[in-house]
């Protein structure tokens, strides 16, 4: 629905839409942002372009009352070619202090795209409702089963597929210098010798399968292990990834 009124002969130019989107959140477990950022840098110096100019939400629920230099912060991820486009969770002072250096807070994702009605230029004169019946409570119906994105072919250097609220199979290689991330699993029916970050919205029980495995970064749930971490004996193997407690599992399968 269009928020207001307009002239026939002029075309519509935009719609304003509430909505929501999966994104990777940068949970901060410490406010000294002179400590986070130099260890940043030196993990993705192993892995050469994750999460270039890709866009992050900044987690605050493990910081307590410790305050962080927001405009340093935000600062240094710009140098990183990461993008912080606001905040979540932490307390209402923290928040607060994100939102004067230009990090808003985000809302909840889960919600339904709803349409945004702008406000009107001429307030209408308040008029008595009529009555109206209230339909009746539709009965709750069973959610439909997460779908699965499937991508045939092989990824090339440079791209990077998201399968946001899914899990994602590649029938092909995933080649190094390119990067798959699903918020559920992520199966491989080949080579991934790029970046592949499982569970992207938090979820610990994702995992990563890759029938041949050689990956610049495996990822779930936030904990990563680069390619130099890897011990020989999984490497070009078939091999499943899961996080146990906080460590990263490395499975032969097949």
């Amino acid at each position: 629905m269009t928020a207001a009124a307009r002239p026939a002969s002029s075309p519509e130019t935009f719609r304003l839409r509430g909505s929501n989107y999966s994104l990777l959140t940068l949970r901060l477990l410490t406010g000294d942002v002179q400590a986070v950022l130099p260890a940043l840098g030196d993990q993705f110096r192993k892995a050469p372009g994750f999460l270039r100019f890709a866009p992050i939400a900044i987690g605050l629920d493990d910081l307590g009352g410790e305050q962080v230099d927001f405009p340093a912060l935000i600062a240094g991820l710009r140098a990183l070619e990461i993008l912080p486009i606001g905040v979540v969770g932490g307390p209402q002072l923290l928040r607060a202090s994100a939102a004067g250096a230009g990090l808003p807070t985000l809302r909840p994702a889960g919600q339904r795209e709803t349409e945004v009605e702008a406000p009107s230029p001429v307030a209408a004169p308040a008029m008595a409702a009529p009555p109206v019946a209230i339909a009746p409570t539709p009965e709750a119906r069973p959610a439909p089963a997460a779908k699965t994105m499937v991508v045939s072919q092989n990824i090339r250097a440079g791209q990077r597929i998201y399968a946001e609220g899914s899990d994602l199979i590649i029938i092909g290689s995933v080649n190094a210098g390119s990067e798959v991330i699903a918020d559920g699993n992520i199966h491989i029916y080949g080579a991934l010798r790029g970046r592949a970050v499982a569970g992207a919205s938090e979820d610990g029980t994702a995992r990563i399968f890759a029938q041949n495995f050689d990956p610049e970064l495996v990822a779930i749930s936030g904990f990563y292990a680069v390619r130099e971490g890897l011990t020989s004996t999984s490497i070009g193997r078939g091999v499943q990834v899961r996080l146990d407690g906080e460590q990263l599992r490395f499975d032969p399968f097949g």
